[in-house]
């Protein structure tokens, strides 16, 4: 038997302060990300045939499609996304593929989910990743997402803890440039670092945490084409908050561009090598 409905919460303002933009530089930055990436993602979901998921946060809805093609035609799948730029783009990427009824692509906050009276409690799986990290209140999203899957389901949880990337040998000035971007986020009100939180934000909103692990991503100069790739996205993330790195007083406009040029000439050394997890943590919702 289902619980009873959970009505959908007032929008909080300004609750999203996500810091990279929609831009199309952005967007071909995240499209390329999530080529990369989303295979391993899948993976470790290992979604069933047949179950119903709902992915807080689609963006571009490439892994929200993944998910789709995994769990079977006809099965319930909706992707919530905030940015009418992503949700404009997520269904351009769907019409192309072919694959317009895989997804319910939906308008809404991930601390106000936009579903029906009738839909709370009954999805097997809820999915984030890359959210939690722009939002001022986590754990309100958590919330969510546990009343939103049917007792049993499952809530996974995919985030940065922006502390642990490495560089090696380290591109002259990158540790500092490093550094001023996680700044950027906690001046906003977000947690740069909500990875290593992720089964707390579990526990706190009463799902019980099963598992908790990494998705480990690495290359090097070796691996030209994913390290070209990997290089890139970094390149991309940091030209993107240029301005609020700029504004927090550490950098010049030209010592900036002097470290990004600098980080792509250490993309050329053929010692180059780098080191990122993404935090990954699996709960379900108890019985009640």
């Amino acid at each position: 038997m289902n619980p009873s409905p959970t009505p959908t919460p007032t929008p909080t303002p300004d609750d999203s302060h996500y810091l990279h933009g929609s831009s199309p530089a952005e967007q071909d930055r995240l499209a390329k990300m999530n080529e990369m990436m989303n295979g391993l993602a899948l993976k470790e979901m290992a979604l069933r045939v047949g179950e119903s998921v709902l992915d807080v946060g689609s963006g571009l809805g490439q892994l929200t499609r993944g998910m789709a093609r995994q769990v079977g035609s006809g099965t319930k799948v909706v992707g919530i996304e905030r940015s009418d730029d992503q949700l404009r783009e997520a269904r351009r990427f769907a019409a192309k593929a072919g694959e317009t009824a895989l997804v319910d692509f939906r308008q809404g906050d991930a601390n106000a989910l936009p579903l029906k009276p009738e839909e709370w409690g009954t999805f097997d799986v809820a999915h984030t990743r890359f959210v939690l990290e722009h939002v001022r209140d986590p754990l309100g999203v958590v919330n969510q997402m546990v009343q939103a899957v049917r007792p049993g389901g499952r809530i996974i949880l995919e985030d940065d803890a922006h502390d642990i990337f490495r560089v090696w040998p380290v591109s002259p000035g990158f540790d500092r440039i490093w550094n001023n971007y996680i700044r950027t986020y906690d001046r906003v009100g977000n947690d740069p670092i909500v990875g290593h939180r992720l089964v707390s934000l579990l526990h706190q909103a009463g799902a019980l945490p099963q598992r908790n692990t990494w998705l480990f991503f690495g290359a090097c100069a070796g691996q030209p084409e994913l390290f070209h790739t990997c290089v890139e996205n970094i390149v991309g993330i940091l030209l993107g908050v240029r301005e609020p790195i700029l504004k927090l007083g550490d950098f010049e406009e030209i010592s900036f561009d002097r470290c990004i040029a600098s980080f792509r000439e250490w993309g050329q050394r053929p010692d180059a090598a780098m080191w990122y997890g993404i935090s990954w943590v699996e709960g379900l919702r108890g019985s009640q």
